[in-house]
């Protein structure tokens, strides 16, 4: 997947007059790139289009129009598009109770180095979890976190060739595992190369 450039961004005045069709359209799109694994987890898998939804809001919450700050929020978002050969996630815990989450936050510490995806047939593939920057303390971890999964040659070809997907967690403090819904998997295999 090409990384984006000031090209493939509106205007700031032309944004403002799209906004509501473009972003109805990147909700349908997200919603077969988000993936729950049991109640307090869930991956939401980005691409060049989440990322340029991310910049255009960006863009027009800071009113930044001059072309330094632009290649800064660019800079920020292109490292989380996939480049083909993985998927970049967005990994949420999500508990609604403020004191729940902060309990659950404690006791979860590590647990974006225990999240796996894999492909009928192949080996669990692990993350690379927060390349950006360290995202606990040794007292909890954060409620989000940004994963990388490098995928082989072999899982590529069986996500394209349409095998069954299942993701799961495997840390102490919360075991889940799904089957991913044929349609996120079919939108995860545009990613790839």
């Amino acid at each position: 997947m090409s990384k984006l450039t000031r090209d493939n961004l509106y205007s700031l005045e032309k944004y403002a007059a799209i906004r509501p069709d473009f972003r109805a359209r990147v909700m349908a799109h997200k919603a077969n790139r988000r993936l729950a694994i049991g109640p307090h987890a869930a991956l939401y898998f980005e691409d060049a289009l989440t990322m340029q939804c991310q910049v255009q809001e960006m863009l027009r919450l800071e009113r930044i129009f001059e072309p330094e700050g632009v290649q800064e929020e660019l800079d920020v978002y292109n490292p989380l598009i996939p480049d083909g050969s993985n998927w970049k996630v967005t990994f949420m815990v999500e508990y609604e109770d403020e004191g729940e989450r902060r309990t659950a936050l404690a006791r979860l510490i590590g647990i974006e180095k225990r999240v796996w995806v894999q492909a009928e047939g192949c080996d669990k593939v692990y993350p690379i979890a927060n390349e950006d920057m360290e995202r606990e303390t040794e007292d909890k971890t954060a409620a989000v976190h940004f994963l990388r999964f490098d995928l082989t040659p072999e899982i590529v070809a069986a996500v394209k060739q349409g095998a069954s997907v299942r993701a799961g967690i495997d840390h102490p403090g919360y075991r889940e595992e799904v089957k991913m819904p044929p349609q996120v998997r079919d939108s995860l295999a545009g990613d790839l190369h």
